[in-house]
Formats: structure tokens, sequence, C-alpha cells
């Protein structure tokens, strides 16, 4: 909850920057009527800025959501790992099956505790550390099970445990991959240059129309917000708590 007051305190800080930025085109155009005593007029300069802002918006949009679905997609593979490698245990002896399918919802509880401990970064660090740690676990203890059976569980246990394990470094690059800071920089800049132009082009009207200034700051910061909530997830309003659901239900059958 902090976090996501923080976060619409920094939208809030963005609009009134950008509300700056628009009254001093404002008060630039006015000056130009008041020295030639013609309106601002659009040009093609205008036009190119918005159009690349424009582009920008979208293209940082779509990025950001494809990245999202992304994530989803993800954790439903997890799950499908997890599942595959539970159901060929049974290939094992029955008397190494009970501890290595106690690690296993161990496991399971681990890997959903990483991600419900966001936004704490050093809270997930440490879930995510004893997640390995049971990896290494389960790898050992079912190693050493594969060499006492004649039966084909070291080529179809092993690799699906191989699988198991290598998702969770899918997911967590997955949720670290972001555009460079570079693109974000040039997209404030890009709209702190359009709220200049539209300021600009308001210089000849005799008042100020409240409503297009503050529907053009709203509709601009809105979509900054949503990008980042796309990008960072479990940080904000937009969350996976939704997919994480399959994994809960994929806990509840480990169960004895």
């Amino acid at each position: 909850m902090k976090l996501v007051l923080m976060v619409g305190l920094l939208a809030a800080g963005f609009f009134l920057v950008m509300l700056g930025f628009l009254e001093a085109g404002r008060r630039l155009g006015a000056r130009q009527v008041a020295r030639d005593g013609e309106g601002a007029k659009s040009s093609t300069v205008d036009a190119a800025v918005f159009g690349l802002m424009g582009l920008l918006i979208a293209f940082t949009f779509s990025g950001a959501a494809g990245r999202f679905d992304a994530r989803r997609q993800l954790v439903v593979q997890e799950a499908n790992d997890i599942g595959t490698a539970w159901l060929r245990l049974d290939l094992l002896p029955a008397s190494e099956q009970s501890s290595l399918r106690e690690k296993f919802r161990q496991y399971v509880a681990s890997r959903l505790a990483v991600y419900r401990r966001l936004p704490d970064i050093q809270a997930a660090r440490t879930e995510l550390a004893r997640s390995t740690a049971l990896q290494r676990d389960i790898w050992t203890q079912a190693v050493s099970a594969c060499k006492e059976t004649t039966t084909p569980a070291p080529m179809l246990l092993l690799p699906a445990l191989n699988q198991m394990f290598d998702i969770t470094t899918t997911r967590t690059m997955a949720a670290q991959m972001h555009p460079p800071a570079l693109i974000y920089a040039m997209l404030f800049l890009m709209m702190l240059a359009g709220s200049s132009l539209a300021g600009y082009g308001m210089a000849t009207a005799k008042a100020r129309n409240w409503f297009h200034i503050l529907v053009f700051l709203a509709v601009n910061v809105l979509a900054i917000y949503l990008i980042l909530d796309f990008e960072f997830p479990r940080f904000g309003l937009i969350q996976l708590g939704g997919f994480d659901q399959v994994l809960v239900d994929l806990q509840q059958s480990l169960k004895p």
C-alpha cells in the first residue's frame, strides 16, 4: 500500500511538472502574439514531436503488455513442470518417495512465497535462496534414489526435475527484463516537450481552457502510470495474483 501511495505521488508530481511546462509554453506563445501580432500556428515541428511521442507511448505500452503476458504464461509453465516431476516420482522405490514428496510440498510453498513477499525485494531474495536450497536437496535425493532402481526413472525423472529448476531462473530473469532507462527518459522528455508545444498552441486563447489542459495532462500521466504498472506487476495496482492460483491449486493437490 505504501508503494502504491508513493507511485501515486510520483504521478501527481509528474502531472504538476507537465502543467508547469504547458504554462511556460503558453506564456512563450503569448509573448510571440504580443510581439508579432500573430497567433501561434501549428508546424511540422509540432507534428513531428507529437507523432514521435505517440509512437514512443504506443511501443513502450505494447512492450510492457507483452512482457506482462509472458510472465503470466511462465507461472502456468512452472506449475506444469512441477506437476510433471511430481507424477514421475512414482517411478522411484516407494521407500524413497515419501521424503521427496515432502520436499516437493515445501518447494511449492517456497515458490509461492517468493512472489508473495514482493514488493519487499530483500524478503523475496531470502525466500528465493530457500527455494534454491530445496532444489539442491531434491536433486541430491533424487539422484541417489535413481541409483537404487531399475526403472527408467533416471531418463524420465531427472530431466523433469532439471526443467522444473530451470523455470525458476527463467521467471526470475523475466521479472527483471525491462527497457533501458534511456527509453523512459526519452519518453518523459518527449512528454514535457509535447506539453510545452500544447501550451504554445493555446496562447491565442483569451483564457485558459482548463478542460483541455486537464484532459491532456491526465491522459498522458495515466498512460505512463499504466506502462510502469505493466512493467512492475505485484508492485502496483496490476497484479499476477490471479495466475498464482494455478500454483495454489497445485499445492493443494500435493497434499498427502
